[in-house]
């Protein structure tokens, strides 16, 4: 990610905190306060993203996949089911068997 990126980041993140609606001139404003360079494409891209999506919709949702809303969208029509799916099945130890070791403690490289 660029320093123009970030920049944009966090300027619609300082917009939204402060409830003030997220345009891109704001976000030139708040580039040119904090002394960086912002391509002249990238607040405009920001502002759209920004008033198509809802900030705090992508916020709480930074580090989740695009399988998790499948997952989550599980069987919840049946009571019975839940208990089931919460319960994971026990797994099962499977003993090794244990080697022989020699009586001097040596090993027999070539046998």
């Amino acid at each position: 990610m660029s320093a123009s990126e970030l920049a944009c980041s966090y300027a619609i993140l300082i917009l939204h905190d402060e409830g003030i609606p997220v345009t891109s001139e704001k976000i030139v404003t708040l580039a040119k306060a904090a002394n960086v360079p912002v391509e002249s494409y990238w607040p405009g891209l920001f502002a759209k993203l920004a008033a198509k999506r809802d900030i705090d919709d992508l916020i709480l949702n930074v580090g989740v996949g695009g399988g998790a809303a499948v997952a989550a969208a599980g069987p919840a029509v049946g009571t019975a089911a839940a208990p089931a799916a919460a319960a994971p099945p026990p797994e099962e130890k499977k003993e090794e068997p244990k080697e022989e070791s020699d009586d001097e403690g040596l090993f027999n490289l070539f046998d």
